[in-house]
């Protein structure tokens, strides 16, 4: 039972932009997933499977500005290997791709408007 409520007050405590944030994370992660299988493509379906396992460790609460500062990169790096992958462009690709814009925007937000997580001992005063 404790379990059970440590996850629904982790739940409870995500923002607003953070869900936009998980939103975001689930279209794009699903497309990956999609067209990967589709295109039989599996470095793309792989790409998707990353979004859903940092999905996951977010949902976690597992070093989130983490997630948000390795996020960033991550989904920025997908722009030119579509580029580079594609001949053909569909209207899902661009949905996607405009998806990612704005999870990247996000993922910097977030990332510099979350206070540092405390990582133990650190250097004392008399330092």
């Amino acid at each position: 039972m404790n379990a059970q409520n440590k996850s629904a007050s982790q739940l409870g405590s995500i923002t607003q932009i953070q869900w936009i944030a998980i939103a975001l994370v689930v279209v794009t992660g699903a497309l990956h997933i999609y067209a990967g299988i589709v295109e039989g493509r599996a470095p793309v379906a792989l790409a998707g499977v990353g979004y859903a396992g940092a999905l996951v460790l977010f949902l976690l609460s597992y070093r989130r500005r983490l997630l948000y500062l390795v996020g960033s990169p991550y989904t920025a790096v997908q722009f030119p290997l579509w580029i580079a992958a594609k001949s053909e462009y569909g209207m899902i690709d661009y949905v996607d791709k405009a998806v990612q814009v704005v999870l990247i925007l996000v993922l910097i937000y977030l990332y510099l408007n979350t206070p540092s997580e405390s990582v133990g001992n650190t250097a004392t005063e008399a330092d």
